[in-house]
């Protein structure tokens, strides 16, 4: 393919579109947790033990032969509605220009508004904006972290797959040893138990056999009410801990306000909102000293850089939840120092591996995501979907 120059496209020559999607391949695929997971959802009854994660991806083909993928993901329940909601919206993408993805995202949302602008709709746009970032930058050879404008080429990274509630503290603490070996620089563990009392000696555990040079969080996993997150969260200064994650409902950011100004621990939540909106008013009333958005999950990196730059302007600390995949590239532009989070649960994804020591993230050379599928996630497709101009 020849390029238009710079004064054949101003003459109108040849046209400013430089390709067209020609094809758009969406498989749901189930991966298998070795374990059943439980945290304080579980514990309260609420939520059932988690056992896979159901993953959205999208291929995305033009006709001059550029590629990109792109996932999302849901827990427990959700994804053949992410699956099926993306395959009736994808048909708006074929003959598109791959370039224009804050255009292209808006004819998506706006394809299935029936249903709304968030939660399992956004998600299934999720899969479909992240593959047209990574198909960009790819066609920019660069990383996508570059390709958006990086503050640096490594970020600090924390793990969260070994501290769930159902294992005892013997084995989270060998759970932590083994990440930190690896390279990981910071350990978060659940609370939210039904007895109070359990998640301080749990904690006080943690913290003793780690001692005190280790990043510590915890994650309550929205189960305290106002009253509990005050009392508990007094008493977890001592611990020293870096952030107290979700202490109270998602959506309460008032109450998130208050707490906030009772603690001197950092309070960090996020990870639950499908939307931009969402975000917005945790950011308005101050909620949180760090925000906690997932890509996956309000639609895309074209709405994570919306809701990282309002939180940027109020100084905010940013930890992007799950998928570090993708969210490496995206903390890696944070003004502010960010942390990411490391699970190892999508791993048999990919064939590449993240370079993880010295207790971060290590951004690779790779174009775009740097990622390709494996015959390991092939093999564990359950429903498959190809739309193409034909």
């Amino acid at each position: 393919m020849s390029t238009p120059t710079t004064a054949s496209v101003a003459t109108g020559e040849h046209p400013a579109v430089l390709d067209r999607i020609a094809r758009v391949e969406l498989s749901s695929i189930r991966v298998p947790l070795p374990t059943a997971i439980s945290d304080a959802k579980v514990f309260t009854g609420r939520q059932r033990p988690l056992t896979e994660v159901a993953i959205l991806l999208a291929e995305i083909r033009t006709a001059e032969g550029g590629e990109g993928i792109g996932f999302s993901y849901s827990k427990r329940a959700g994804g053949p509605a992410q699956f099926a909601h993306a395959v009736e919206v994808a048909p708006e993408l074929i003959g598109e220009d791959p370039a224009d993805i804050s255009r292209l995202w808006t004819k998506l949302v706006w394809a299935g508004a029936s249903v709304g602008r968030s939660g399992a709709a956004t998600q299934a746009i999720a899969a479909m904006d992240i593959a047209l970032w990574d198909l960009k930058a790819k066609r920019a050879r660069l990383p996508l972290a570059k390709l958006l404008g990086a503050h640096r080429d490594s970020v600090r990274c924390y793990d969260t797959s070994g501290g769930f509630l159902h294992e005892p503290v013997a084995q989270i603490v060998d759970n932590a040893h083994r990440v930190l070996d690896a390279g990981v620089g910071g350990i978060k563990i659940k609370v939210g138990h039904p007895d109070h009392q359990e998640d301080l000696r749990r904690v006080r555990a943690v913290r003793e056999r780690l001692g005190d040079a280790v990043s510590l969080m915890v994650d309550a996993n929205q189960q305290w009410d106002r009253t509990t997150a005050q009392r508990i969260g007094r008493a977890l200064e001592e611990f020293q801990l870096v952030w107290i994650e979700e202490p109270l409902d998602a959506y309460d950011a008032e109450g998130h306000a208050l707490l906030r100004q009772t603690l001197d621990t950092a309070i960090a939540s996020g990870e639950m909102l499908t939307s931009v909106a969402e975000h917005q008013e945790l950011i308005r009333l101050g909620a949180v000293d760090i925000l906690q958005p997932d890509a996956a999950r309000i639609g895309g990196i074209t709405q994570f850089l919306r809701v990282a730059a309002l939180a940027d302007q109020r100084h905010m600390g940013l930890a992007p939840h799950f998928a570090m995949e993708i969210h490496a590239h995206l903390a890696a532009g944070y003004p502010q120092e960010p942390w990411v989070e490391h699970f190892d649960w999508l791993t048999p994804l990919f064939d590449e591996r993240l370079d993880i020591h010295d207790g971060r993230i290590h951004l690779s050379a790779r174009p775009g995501l740097g990622l390709t599928i494996s015959d390991q996630a092939r093999s564990w497709t359950s429903e498959r979907a190809v739309i193409d101009g034909r």
